[in-house]
């Protein structure tokens, strides 16, 4: 895999999370837990796409 295609594939499953996130925050059924830890997960794509992007 290219890195191009890489960090492509980051920066959709980056955008996929905040899209979970935002539902998860207007469902009333979402937990604090449960959207903290996809807010996690978005913050690693995040960096690891900043890692590779300054690289």
């Amino acid at each position: 895999m290219s890195m191009n295609s890489h960090l492509e594939a980051l920066r959709e499953k980056h955008e996929a999370l905040s899209t979970q996130v935002e539902e998860a925050q207007r469902a009333p059924g979402s937990s604090d837990s449960e959207i903290s830890e996809l807010k996690k997960q978005k913050l690693k794509l995040k960096e690891e796409i900043e890692r590779l992007t300054d690289a």
